[in-house]
């Protein structure tokens, strides 16, 4: 089975990079579940809106969201228990790198198109 990996600030918009990854982590075997709260499909992909919906075990959370935003929701990211979280770069924030250290989440500041792209995801 795949590993699940949310995309927190997935987007439908071509040129945006959550885009990018959606792809990359699809044509890579991964099962992407993007999340954003006013997109219902990217590229028949069905969008969840929220983080709280998700129910399947995760393995990584890719963020492509403003730091406060991520700070806003660590809660709901730690509650996902993903293995690890990946802050790419401009989504950095000390305070939820913390917070998810703290429960043992595996906490990258990277880019997941770069990972990807170097076999290292």
């Amino acid at each position: 089975m795949p590993d699940n990996v949310v995309i927190l600030g997935a987007s439908p918009k071509t040129e945006r990079y959550s885009y990018k990854a959606q792809v990359m982590l699809g044509e890579n075997g991964y099962n992407v579940i993007p999340v954003h709260p006013a997109v219902e499909s990217i590229n028949g992909i069905k969008v969840t809106a929220d983080l709280s919906d998700i129910k399947d075990e995760i393995h990584t959370v890719t963020l492509y969201v403003n730091p406060a935003m991520v700070e806003s929701l660590a809660d709901k990211i730690i509650a996902l228990n993903p293995q690890r979280v990946i802050f790419n770069p401009g989504t950095e924030s000390v305070a939820a790198s913390k917070a998810f250290a703290d429960k043992g989440i595996n906490v990258l500041d990277a880019c997941t198109l770069v990972l990807l792209r170097t076999k290292q995801f």
